[in-house]
């Protein structure tokens, strides 16, 4: 087993050739060919063929090179358990105390310690923040173009002719923080990650975030508007990198979905407590838009103060080399010592095989920030990661999701509702919209992440649809206004658990280590951009197409995003961070071929046809083999199965 040291490690580097060096040379099977073109899937335990006694004197090494032979005995007996973990009850190194850990850790998933919650709600409460400032312009747009003499009101702007470049203007004004988001915050993240980590961007994320509202409250004229919503661009842009990075390097693989999920679970929530502080200000009179607007202020102070009591990510840590800070943040996120210690040395030892991967493709791990993003078009692996990511991420702002976001108050405006129905209707999109983002927290680990995707797209189609249809019930159809809200809330409730917490949690896991702060940029700044188009460009649409074609023309691309998933992302549920590089190096060609040839035709016989008795075709066969109690795999069909939970990795082979 390798070692790795401070000298061995660069501030970007993680392990090199030269610690590969030092590895059994019989163990590894696999060459840079087969990382990068994965045909036969291989999902891979990087400490099951070590022998015992080699697997002792490589913990040694590692102990003393990296100062932690006080724990030497932990982990020895953590690469034990990480070496064979389905036969952890015959070790004999281990005491029953220790075999009650594991048999507890395993019965009891979600029996963490209060430090691992905690950083979960505070990355919960950065989620947040976003979702209010959302919503606060979204109540806002309902004032401020009067205000600064951009209305889009036709009584107002008609006369004097200037309905479409006031259309334009506002939508600028609100599209300014994807903007800034997708142009630059987005990628300030990587290096800002690198040098100071998680905790310090993300404080620094919470500090704009704190005072932008402040100054958007305070604006006099729409440019000084635009140029404070550039600087919450900033805090924004930020959180969306790190936040879900953060929660997916602290987190166990078996509930690791669930916690990640939390960003979109408590945007959700953002944006109902929004559309709360709309409707609570809505009588302030002329300064109510201000209020609303700036009210997004308050939940990034307990973000500001709380976020260094949180741990570093541990992998951060060893990323940097500093293993035993690494070990000291691992100690506050499992249960026992014991856990703290396996967990350590079995990711080194998954990191030590994802760098020896990249170095044989010939590539370094010692890149600047603009060679990362160009190894994200060119690595195999990161280019299917970088596309998958990219799908469900343009996905979310296809399918329609933030024209309610961005302008559902100016929606039901259009529907013939008042300034106050408007702003209650909205407050119901929110509350349904937070609701139903609750099932993903159980369902995205064993439902997965692609059944969740392929089940709610169709389901937003028609619903967007029968929305936009249901502006040609005359308004003085008392169905007309009723219908509508009906559709926009059903709309949400199929969004919430599905293409609303998915593209977060799937980006933030999807990427190497040596990529995942800029995988995250790009994946972020993807999302952004389309925001911002639609942000952009939603205000003359709506004049142009009417609601009726807006509706259509975001309903007909879900359908788009359905081929698009369906196709080529890969499912990732319940596998180690270091375990998803196997996964992403199955060539897309396979992936997509097997999707089209033998799950859609098997999908309409069972489903359509209702034929009984059908063989469910295998991308994966697993073979099963040893792997770290820690990591709960799914089995042939896609299914969570309880009496093997935690207990094995698999090899898996692509079906021909």
């Amino acid at each position: 087993m390798a070692t790795v040291n401070d000298e061995k490690h660069t501030d970007n580097g993680g392990v090199h050739a030269e610690d590969v060096g030092k590895m059994d040379p019989g163990r590894h099977k696999s060459t840079a060919k087969e990382f990068a073109e994965n045909v036969t899937g291989e999902v891979r335990n990087p400490l099951a063929d070590i022998p015992v006694p080699q697997l002792m004197k490589d913990v040694d090494t590692f102990a003393k090179e990296n100062g932690m032979t006080d724990i030497l005995p932990l982990l020895r007996k953590g690469a034990l358990i990480s070496r064979d973990p389905k036969n952890f009850e015959s070790v004999e190194e281990l005491e029953e105390a220790d075999k009650e850990i594991i048999r507890f850790e395993r019965t009891h998933r979600w029996n963490h310690p209060w430090s691992l919650y905690f950083t979960i709600i505070l990355n919960s409460i950065a989620a947040a923040i976003q979702g209010w400032d959302q919503t606060g312009s979204n109540g806002a747009n309902l004032s401020f173009p009067d205000d600064f003499g951009i209305s889009t009101t036709e009584e107002v702007c008609g006369p004097k002719g200037t309905c479409n470049r006031d259309e334009w203007i506002v939508g600028l004004v609100n599209s300014f923080p994807y903007i800034a988001i997708c142009m630059f915050a987005a990628w300030l993240s990587d290096p800002m990650n690198d040098l100071i980590g998680r905790r310090g961007t993300i404080f620094i994320a919470a500090i704009f975030s704190l005072l932008a509202p402040i100054g958007s409250a305070l604006t006099q004229h729409w440019g000084q508007l635009c140029a404070t919503r550039i600087l919450l661009g900033i805090g924004m842009g930020l959180k969306e990198v790190t936040v879900p990075v953060f929660s997916a390097e602290t987190a166990p693989a078996v509930i690791r979905g669930g916690l990640v999920m939390s960003w979109q679970l408590w945007t959700a929530f953002g944006i109902f407590l929004g559309t709360c502080a709309n409707l609570a200000m809505y009588k302030v009179g002329d300064v109510a838009w201000r209020l609303q607007i700036g009210s997004a202020f308050i939940p990034a102070v307990p973000l500001v103060i709380g976020i260094y009591f949180c741990p570093e990510s541990p992998r951060w840590y060893m990323k940097k080399g500093r293993f035993l800070d690494a070990y000291k943040s691992l100690l506050r996120l499992r249960n026992a010592p014991l856990l703290a210690a396996r967990d350590l040395y079995y990711i080194n030892a998954q990191l030590i095989d994802e760098v020896r991967l990249i170095e044989e493709a010939g590539l370094s791990t010692k890149s600047n920030m603009f060679v990362r993003f160009g190894e994200l078009f060119t690595i195999p692996r990161i280019r299917r990661a970088t596309q998958a990511s990219g799908i469900v991420m343009i996905a979310q702002q296809m399918c329609g999701i933030n024209i309610m976001s961005f302008y559902s108050s100016t929606i039901f405006e259009n529907a013939g509702a008042s300034t106050l129905e408007s702003l209650f209707a909205t407050f119901g999109f929110g509350l349904v919209n937070f609701t139903f983002a609750w099932p993903a927290v159980w369902t995205i680990d064993t439902f997965g992440r692609r059944n969740l995707l392929n089940f709610t797209f169709p389901n937003m189609f028609w619903t967007l649809l029968a929305a936009g249809f249901c502006f040609w019930i005359p308004e003085s159809n008392n169905a007309h206004l009723g219908l509508i809200a009906f559709f926009i809330y059903l709309f949400a409730a199929f969004y919430s658990p599905g293409e609303g917490p998915v593209p977060f949690t799937y980006s933030a896991e999807c990427f190497p280590l040596s990529h995942r702060e800029m995988g995250m940029s790009w994946a972020v700044a993807t999302n952004n951009f389309w925001a911002s188009v639609l942000s952009l460009t939603f205000p003359r649409m709506l004049r142009a197409f009417k609601p009726q074609g807006a509706f259509g023309f975001y309903a007909g691309l879900n359908i788009l995003a359905l081929l698009m998933i369906f196709h080529f992302v890969p499912e990732t549920k319940q596998r180690t961070l270091e375990e998803l590089d196997y996964v992403f190096a199955v060539p897309t060609r396979t992936h997509a071929s097997f999707q089209l040839y033998q799950m859609l035709p098997y999908f309409v016989k069972r489903y359509t046809l209702r034929r009984k008795g059908l063989v469910k075709p295998q991308l994966y066969h697993f073979e099963k083999i040893d792997a770290p109690a820690s990591q709960s795999e799914e089995n042939s069909v896609g299914v969570s199965d309880p009496d093997l939970e935690g207990a094995r990795t698999e090899t898996v082979k692509a079906a021909p």
